[in-house]
């Protein structure tokens, strides 16, 4: 069992934020997401950490396919492993995508703000725009996969120089959160392969109902 006090001083914080999350039921606000990187092949994240935040989340999950809320915004915190687009990690920690999302640049810190957790503060700037996207999106893309829908949005303050990409399914009516990262491409161009080629992206995984 991994000890939280070990090599990694962050992790009793986020177990905790993680175990706080499952109490209010916020993970079901996410889908499924494997932590096998589809631009490396290989883990972007250790089995014990998997382990271990998903065992503070009460969530039964197979490694390498465990909750998209509980990998994407605490498992990354811990991954050490350089993409093509740099660490996944980054995302949550230069302040990028929280600009792109009009907040703060460390609103999606692993810390205490105004007594929410990282999922929460996340999961309240992304969401949103996933459910009911309006005039302010720059571009937005829908298709349908089996039975479930998968949408990307993308988006940016007025702050920001990049776009925040937001991916996420639909499963029984409900929108789940897949990921949202900084996105500094043509977002017509990327919602135009998404369209073109349906099939799953951004490492989610195949969900129930699909």
């Amino acid at each position: 069992m991994l000890d939280p006090a070990s090599s990694r001083p962050e992790l009793a914080r986020a177990l905790a934020f993680i175990a706080a999350d499952a109490r209010h039921g916020r993970f079901a606000n996410w889908g499924l997401s494997t932590v096998i990187d589809e631009n490396t092949g290989g883990p972007v994240i250790e089995v014990d950490v998997f382990d271990a935040l998903h065992a503070a989340a009460g969530i039964d999950a197979d490694y390498p396919v465990g909750n998209a809320g509980v990998l994407h915004v605490y498992g990354y915190w811990f991954s050490e492993v350089v993409t093509p687009y740099g660490r996944k990690r980054d995302r949550w920690q230069d302040g990028e995508l929280a600009l792109a999302l009009g907040q703060a640049p460390d609103a999606f810190h692993l810390s205490d703000v105004g007594a929410t957790t990282p999922l929460q503060r996340v999961t309240a700037a992304a969401l949103p725009y996933l459910e009911a996207p309006g005039d302010d999106v720059v571009a937005r893309g829908d298709v349908r996969l089996g039975g479930l829908d998968a949408r990307v949005v993308l988006v940016r303050a007025d702050a920001s120089s990049v776009h925040a990409l937001i991916y996420g399914i639909r499963v029984e009516g409900a929108w789940r959160l897949i990921t949202t990262f900084p996105f500094s491409g043509d977002a017509d161009a990327v919602v135009a392969e998404f369209v073109a080629e349906p099939r799953l992206r951004w490492n989610a995984a195949a969900s129930e109902g699909a």
